[in-house]
């Protein structure tokens, strides 16, 4: 019960007689059927009739016939709270609204003292939080508006970014996309994952047969460029990649990495120092926890370069992303209209235009530095805490973030903000005036401007809220929707649709879009830690943003640019030149063009003077003979029993095995007793042995 300001006409009943005299006057100037002589707001603001008044005044039951008089009278029966169907009549309009007179007075048509009866003073709590809610109804004020009624358009935002939007590099260069890729995974990188694999591996190879062999820089740039391209040649699992059936012939992962070394570095890869890990274990269960210890030091760097080497463009959007997992950990979550419905959730930051990802985080509960204004309030907060954004900025979300406490705490950091809204969120208006009737046509609008808050209601298939601090209510601004006629026939016609709308439609989709690009070659495959999982999405992080970034580079530049299928090609063919060479293969990549085999030049006393020229022979390295070499011979740590098969490879003629190669064209070609392929193809191809 509101009781706060009532206490002190209890001990002064007789001191306010100008309070008395306005009640009666509003008595006598009501109007049976909710017609004002004054203004409108006069229907719904009786001001007089306070809620303290309401809480001290005697309570009495009254008939029907004492309602329908003109003078003010009590309140009606605590006992019984009042129907709908009663809500709407005047004699009960009267009772909620008729100024009562205070305690120990009388009414002017009894003369007598009103008391409450005894005993039922505990039935009047349902009645009075009913007239309670009604008269915040009625005195708020607020009315939806129709379309055709003129909104006040507010200013548009002047956008003034910090630097130059676009890619923040060298706009003259001709970047490739190993250099764009090594922006996100950079030397330090490179060498803060080789130094903690290699701890890690050490420690976990201690008591085996196998002795752990040192990773280097080399080892895992070709480990990333085998991730990148099981991306674009997806198979079931890991070690059919270097399966030799005729279904599985692949030998470009062969000629980077053999599969034991690369399934090695798989199960030891580990982002931070297992030490600091050890002793963040050490703190489960109290404040100093850090959930995230095993990915930080590769989590930090990979945000640090998406927002360093690309500004924004105006539109930016903020949306929620899951990323695949079944992982037993506490944080993973479940989001049942997803089409992932299983993984973690990472809130997204993201440009509108192209799907660049600035900023991200992965949600692992709710912290305890949290502001007091829920998760999404939160959430919005951390990705906008971006070095050097600027001012003016369009920010679109949707109704998990949205409420007009976010949108006017952005504004105060000059950013407007648009997104659909809950109906249920603190601050949308409650009034029912005006309000959109249930069977209506496909189209209708309703708003309402509450200062610099606009508020929404559009039927579509369903009803559609927004609130925008941006956007006028309606700019003559028409969508092409199937609405059914009278003879039942789907028809196409022309529908009103506010510009908030028409603008969340079109801006809302960067995280979505950014998503997209990264299920195309999505490197994620299975593994048992949930760590892992997020290595990998980090590489496909890095890999979509250098593929935007080349995109921008090549806009700026107007030169034609590549497919992502095409990128990512280039990249993977970048990383293998730069990795190892591996230990049980070619001593060439198949894959790459062939370099030329470098031997010392052969001295003229050496060739005999009837020796025909090579036809092949190239004027770099004359006098070089195509002499068969094997494969072993280029290899280390091979045992003396494997070494006539090992490196074996498909001759080119008659496709079996062969441990033999010609060290000038570099095919393989068998060398047998059985079979001659090497004299057999270089004769037909008319090069001399």
């Amino acid at each position: 019960m509101f009781l706060s300001e009532s206490e002190d006409e209890l001990e002064e009943p007789h001191s306010d007689m100008d309070s008395e005299s306005e009640s009666s006057l509003d008595d006598e100037e009501y109007v049976p059927g909710g017609l004002a002589r004054g203004s409108v707001q006069d229907d719904f603001s009786d001001e007089d009739s306070s809620d303290e008044e309401w809480d001290s005044k005697p309570k009495r039951r009254v008939s029907r016939k004492r309602c329908r008089s003109v003078s003010a009278s009590p309140v009606s029966s605590p006992l019984k709270s009042p129907s709908r169907k009663h809500e709407k009549s005047p004699c009960r309009k009267k009772q909620h609204y008729a100024s009562t007179p205070k305690k120990n007075t009388s009414t002017p048509n009894s003369g007598k003292t009103l008391s409450s009866p005894r005993g039922k003073n505990k039935s009047s709590k349902p009645v009075e939080k009913k007239v309670v809610r009604e008269e915040e109804d009625e005195v708020d004020g607020d009315r939806w508006c129709n379309i055709d009624e003129e909104d006040v358009e507010p200013l548009q935002p002047r956008f003034r970014p910090d630097r130059d939007v676009g890619p923040q590099l060298n706009r003259t260069a001709n970047y490739t996309p190993l250099e764009l890729f090594q922006l996100f995974f950079s030397t330090t990188v490179i060498k803060t994952l080789v130094k903690n694999t290699n701890i890690y591996g050490k420690k976990k190879y201690q008591g085996h047969k196998e002795s752990w062999v040192p990773v280097t820089s080399a080892d895992m740039y070709s480990f990333i460029c085998l991730v990148l391209y099981m991306g674009i040649v997806p198979l079931k699992t890991l070690r059919e990649f270097w399966r030799g059936s005729k279904l599985f012939s692949l030998p470009f992962p062969a000629s980077v990495m053999s599969s034991r070394r690369f399934l090695a570095i798989s199960r030891s890869l580990h982002m931070n120092d297992p030490a600091v890990e050890a002793a963040n274990e050490q703190k489960k269960g109290t404040s100093g926890y850090d959930r995230l210890c095993k990915i930080k030091p590769l989590y930090g760097q990979i945000l640090e370069a998406c927002y360093t080497f690309f500004h924004p463009h105006q539109h930016i959007s903020i949306d929620e992303r899951m990323v695949a997992s079944k992982a037993r950990i506490g944080f993973k979550q479940y989001i049942k209209n997803k089409p992932t419905k299983w993984g973690f959730k990472l809130f997204v930051l993201a440009d509108s235009s192209c799907g660049y990802t600035l900023n991200f985080f992965v949600y692992v509960g709710r912290e305890s530095m949290s502001s007091g204004k829920g998760v999404s309030y939160d959430a919005v907060m951390r990705l906008l805490k971006i070095p050097f954004l600027g001012k003016g900025y369009k920010l679109y979300m949707d109704n998990f973030y949205t409420s007009p406490t976010l949108s006017l705490d952005l504004l105060q950091k000059k950013i407007w903000s648009c997104g659909t809204l809950r109906s249920n969120v603190a601050g949308y208006p409650r009034t029912k005036r005006n309000a959109m009737p249930e069977k209506t046509p496909r189209g209708t609008l309703r708003w309402i401007r509450k200062g610099r808050l606009l508020f929404v209601k559009w039927l579509d298939t369903r009803e559609v809220t927004m609130c925008s601090t941006l956007h006028k209510a309606y700019s003559n601004e028409m969508v092409k929707r199937k609405v059914k006629d009278a003879d039942g026939q789907w028809t196409l016609k022309e529908v009103p649709v506010p510009g908030c709308i028409k603008d969340y439609n079109k801006h809302m989709g960067g995280v979505d879009l950014s998503d997209a690009l990264i299920s195309y070659y999505n490197v994620l495959h299975k593994t048992h830690k949930w760590y892992k999982t997020l290595f990998y999405h980090f590489v496909d992080i890095a890999t979509v943003n250098a593929f935007i970034l080349h995109k921008g580079i090549c806009k700026l530049q107007n030169r034609r640019m590549l497919t992502q299928k095409n990128f990512r090609e280039q990249l993977i063919v970048s990383l293998a030149e730069v990795g190892s060479t591996p230990t049980r293969s070619g001593p060439q990549n198949f894959m790459l063009p062939a370099s030329p085999f470098k031997v010392p030049p052969a001295s003229p006393s050496n060739v005999p003077a009837n020796t025909p020229p090579c036809p092949s022979a190239k004027p770099a390295a004359p006098g070089v003979g195509h002499l068969p070499a094997y494969f072993v011979e280029q290899m280390t740590n091979v045992a003396p029993r494997y070494r006539a098969t090992a490196g074996r490879r498909a001759c080119v003629v008659c496709k079996r095995k062969s441990p033999v190669y010609c060290s000038t064209c570099q095919k393989t070609l068998c060398f047998t007793t059985l079979r001659n392929c090497y004299s057999e193809w270089h004769r037909s191809n008319g090069i001399c042995v």
